[in-house]
């Protein structure tokens, strides 16, 4: 479980995070959404540490974050997966070598032992046989999944995910979805997902923490946000669900003249 406790950040003197309150809970999809500049991006990065917030705390199962030696905080990274929103593999390696990388990194395994876990999470992600790939020659639904892959590599207690799913399409979105949702679940890991994504929301929607203007406006799971008296929260989700329908369709018009099919 990750708690945030009263965070506040500015920059240049504009106040960005209104003293946040959150709770973040183990063996759930946690989403942090709101619009463009609400200061949910901010919030994550704070939480994994990329910015360093002006006051408050940051509880990883009681361990503030923020008065961690430096020692203490290598420690803890660790602990921690990313998913970043472009993927982010090395075009120069191969899949198993990209999935290799956090235990060359942060492991003591012998070369064998980092295969057969690296294997082991690709098999885990459906990615069998696509060892020997680089990323330039899988599509990027593939992609995703070996940097969701890697992102496990190290049995992670707790896993970051900046829009997981951005450029992907309806159906491939979905399956990485799933696939974030299962993977919390069989290893009880701390999941926080950063999404506009609405079709996130209501499938794997466990925890959603709504940001407004840099306070936390609302706090609830897929199946209240629809009925919440949040007016803020209302126009987001008809505002995002429209646009998102018409991405959606944009997206799947594309895929199908590109697979010679029809509308």
């Amino acid at each position: 479980m990750i708690e945030v406790k009263n965070i506040s950040k500015s920059f240049d003197g504009k106040n960005i995070l209104h003293d946040i309150n959150a709770t973040f809970y183990t063996g759930k999809t946690n989403l942090i959404i709101g619009q463009s500049g609400s200061g949910k991006t901010v919030l994550m990065k704070s939480i994994v540490g990329l910015i360093r917030p002006e006051s408050g705390e940051i509880l990883y199962d009681g361990r503030d974050f923020l008065k961690m030696t430096t020692s203490q905080m290598k420690s803890l990274r660790k602990e921690i997966g990313m998913l970043f929103q472009g993927s982010a593999l090395f075009d120069s390696e191969t899949v198993l070598g990209n999935v290799m990388f956090p235990l060359r990194m942060f492991s003591q395994m012998g070369k064998g032992e980092m295969m057969d876990r690296a294997r082991f999470c690709l098999e885990r992600v459906n990615l069998q046989g696509a060892e020997n790939k680089y990323p330039s020659e899988i599509s990027g639904g593939m992609q995703k999944r070996v940097a969701i892959a890697r992102a496990i590599a190290l049995n992670p207690k707790y896993l970051f995910c900046d829009e997981p799913n951005s450029g992907l399409d309806p159906k491939t979105s979905i399956l990485i979805d799933e696939l974030l949702h299962d993977i919390t679940h069989e290893y009880n890991i701390t999941t926080i997902i950063n999404t506009h994504d609405m079709n996130s929301v209501l499938g794997i929607g466990e925890n959603i923490v709504f940001i407004n203007k840099g306070r936390r406006a609302w706090v609830g799971d897929k199946e209240r946000i629809f009925t919440t008296s949040n007016e803020a929260l209302n126009e987001f989700v008809f505002a995002t669900r429209l646009f998102q329908e018409v991405k959606d369709y944009i997206i799947t018009s594309e895929h199908n003249k590109k697979q010679g099919g029809t509308m």
